[in-house]
């Protein structure tokens, strides 16, 4: 074969690649991290509050569903992430001064601790990956943070505030604390962002332009001001709550956090004997290219981007079972994104009595704007992981403009185990929607990860055999913990104490 025949071969077959998901993050209303947001989800726990009073003092503000008024909202609702979660950042360990971590939006600050996070998940230690073609990709459309420093006058610039508001610094900084070499990019598709950061990591992994990827999106809820747009837009629900699909669907509730995941071509994964999530077959990006109103979605768009998307997985429309919607509550966006899954998952040869099963995670923990598909991707990536369908809240009567028999569909209003096909042990699979406001359409479909021969290595290999083959655990077992300080070793170890009762002390101390 010529070389240039070997390079296309190659080619080729990269751009089939099943990417792994081999850690994972997140910092949400009412779950601190993917531990407890399965339990969240699982639970069916509605995380919205009203605005805390540390943001800013919702009594300024005129609640009212007519909002011509000037400074006028339509809710004080949301999901809020706990202050400590926003203001609170440990400096020192990221080799930051106080007076830079001060003037950083505390969206690159979230995004660096989620990073890590994720990282720690996948068992890869930070410091391997300086110099490596690792590619960071966050969705990011706020800058709240910008608009509260600008507020303070010129007297309040200094020499950090440009790389503090900057967003692409929320990439960037990622890169240059961990020394990566590969792209960085901070993207803004609308509310499509964080699910588009993972296809086109997906995409450089593909290409071997990143040998790792780290894929997500960050939004936070700071300033009364994009609240207050959003409300004018008429995008908010009046009562602050997400009626997915819902016949009393009145607009979203807004929500902030972010989360991270870990991304590796499925080969390097399973060859480095990394945890595996679930695994992701393809992916599509378009944009409605027209329509009625800038910001009225497009049916046959819609439709086009779900069609490539399984294409380009080569996964059959009729084996998927779930999708997770990007379901905002909204009058006009539901219907439109129901019909479009209708017409091409709905319709697919299905057996009677299965529909195509739908929810959203907006309904626990609010619509997280430019990191609302990230949110979206990491529950199904759980449900994937654990073989569970979690539930979609504030469902009760079908919206009269979503026909869900006749599109062959069904809101998941329940906890249940995932199961395969008994005619066919497919593996599970799933797709994960997002759109941004400008008619950004991007859907990913994930599958479930691919049973391992002998899954049980680690603990064959944290203990001995005796000579009859029988599994004998080892007298003593370190567990080895590590942090920068001593302050962060005790918090470090307290966090250990709490986590692993009832584990093996054996699987603990090999893990560690």
């Amino acid at each position: 074969m010529k070389r240039s025949e070997a390079a296309f071969a190659h080619t080729a077959e990269a751009a089939d690649t099943p990417i792994a998901v081999v850690g994972l993050s997140c910092r949400l209303p009412g779950a601190p991290d993917p531990t407890a947001f399965r339990d969240l989800l699982r639970t069916g726990t509605d995380a919205i509050t009203d605005v805390p009073r540390e943001r800013w003092d919702a009594d300024d503000l005129h609640v009212d569903q007519d909002t011509t008024r000037p400074g006028t909202v339509s809710t004080r609702r949301g999901g809020f992430l706990p202050q400590e979660h926003v203001d609170h950042f440990d400096a020192a360990f990221f080799g930051i001064s106080p007076r830079e971590a001060a003037a950083m939006d505390p969206q690159q600050r979230l995004v660096l601790e989620l990073t890590w996070e994720a990282l720690e998940d996948a068992g890869i230690a930070p410091d391997r990956l300086r110099a490596t073609d690792t590619g960071v990709y966050i969705g990011v459309i706020a800058d709240d943070y910008a608009t509260l420093q600008r507020q303070r006058g010129l007297a309040a610039i200094d020499r950090h505030s440009f790389t503090g508001l900057q967003r692409s610094i929320i990439a960037n900084r990622v890169s240059y604390h961990l020394g990566l070499r590969g792209p960085s990019l901070t993207l803004d598709a609308g509310q499509a962002s964080s699910l588009v950061a993972v296809h086109l990591a997906c995409e450089s992994l593909r290409r071997g332009e990143s040998t790792i990827a780290v894929a997500g999106g960050v939004n936070l809820i700071l300033a009364p001001e994009s609240s207050v747009s959003v409300a004018k837009f008429g995008g908010l629900s009046p009562d602050g709550t997400s009626y997915t699909f819902d016949a009393r669907a009145n607009g979203y509730v807004r929500g902030e956090g972010g989360g991270a995941v870990v991304l590796k071509p499925l080969p390097a994964a399973l060859a480095d004997g990394d945890p595996v999530y679930c695994v992701i077959r393809g992916s599509a990006v378009n944009n409605d290219g027209g329509g009625t109103h800038l910001t009225t979605p497009h049916q046959s768009a819609q439709e086009d981007v779900l069609r490539r998307a399984y294409q380009h997985a080569a996964v059959d429309p009729a084996r998927v079972q779930y999708v997770e919607l990007h379901g905002t509550g909204t009058r006009t966006g539901d219907p439109i994104e129901a019909a479009a899954l209708g017409a091409v998952l709905g319709s697919a040869r299905r057996q009677a009595g299965t529909p195509l099963l739908v929810g959203s995670a907006k309904t626990n923990v609010g619509h997280l704007e430019g990191a609302a598909g990230i949110v979206g991707f990491i529950k199904t990536a759980l449900g994937l992981k654990h073989r569970e369908l979690f539930p979609s809240l504030n469902y009760r009567t079908p919206n009269p403009d979503i026909p869900l028999d006749d599109l062959n569909l069904r809101v998941q209003t329940d906890t249940r185990p995932w199961t395969s096909d008994p005619d066919t042990d497919a593996p599970l699979t799933a797709g994960v929607s997002a759109i941004g406001v400008g008619g950004t359409n991007c859907h990913v479909v994930l599958e479930e990860a691919p049973s391992r021969a002998g899954a049980g290595v680690g603990a064959d290999s944290a203990s001995g055999a005796d000579s009859a083959g029988d599994v004998v655990a080892p007298p003593v077992v370190p567990w080895v913990v590590s942090a920068k300080s001593e302050a962060a070793l005790r918090g470090q170890a307290e966090r250990l104490a709490a986590a692993v009762g009832g584990l093996s002390p054996v699987d603990v101390g090999f893990s560690l």
